[in-house]
């Protein structure tokens, strides 16, 4: 019989864990993506970009051709990001870049979480290369999308296969605050929600009008 402890699982992020990757975010590849709606999609980036700022987990950006084909980087996150210089690379697999490897090795987490367009080629490729070198490899799925619903399920069916942990973008959120009692984190954590949780930005907005409720004691 296994004892419970009062404590979090080992899988579960938090903001020291971890480093996120967003990768390709540009226009080029948006226009082609059907997946997901893309003011849907606009929206999940920013509240990925902006938990990461908030709990200041170590994020890399990187682009493809953004100067000669794809575009710039969504404003979603560079308004977060405006000092963080993008990556711009060549290669579709961004985990072949030398420059990817060396700021993932200077980070050192063993955790990486994954976002961007297109989910079959940007993410597979990173994804299936770093559980191959031994890292764990999570994906916000509705941060990411592709050419059409098949290529994203079938991409994410692939990397969960091998391991991948698929989770959504409010999800990120809510799991790197995970306890409500934390205040230094809260109001920037509730004030996200409000701006990119969607209907549960609405409930908090609610409760707080009606109720001057809030989640924390």
């Amino acid at each position: 019989m296994p004892t419970a402890i009062a404590q979090p699982g080992q899988t579960l992020l938090n903001p020291s864990n971890h480093a996120l990757i967003m990768i390709d975010h540009q226009s080029q590849m948006a226009f082609a993506t059907k997946s997901i709606d893309m003011v849907q999609l606009r929206n999940n980036v920013a509240l990925v970009a902006k938990a990461a700022k908030e709990f200041k987990v170590p994020t890399i950006l990187t682009t493809v051709a953004e100067k000669s084909f794809s575009g710039p980087i969504f404003n979603e996150i560079k308004e977060v990001f405006p000092d963080e210089v993008a990556i711009d690379r060549t290669s579709m697999n961004t985990w072949e870049d030398p420059r990817i490897a060396d700021r993932v090795n200077a980070i050192g987490k063993s955790k990486i979480v994954l976002a961007g367009l297109w989910t079959s080629v940007c993410i597979v490729g990173p994804a299936l290369s770093a559980l191959d070198q031994g890292f764990e490899v999570y994906v916000i799925t509705d941060a990411s999308g592709d050419v059409s619903d098949e290529a994203h399920e079938r991409a994410v069916e692939r990397m969960v296969q091998l391991g991948a942990r698929p989770m959504t973008s409010l999800q990120y959120l809510l799991e790197l605050q995970r306890d409500w009692a934390r205040g230094e984190s809260y109001d920037d954590t509730v004030k996200t929600a409000i701006a990119n949780g969607g209907a549960y930005g609405l409930g908090l907005i609610y409760a707080k009008t009606m109720f001057n409720a809030s989640e924390g004691h």
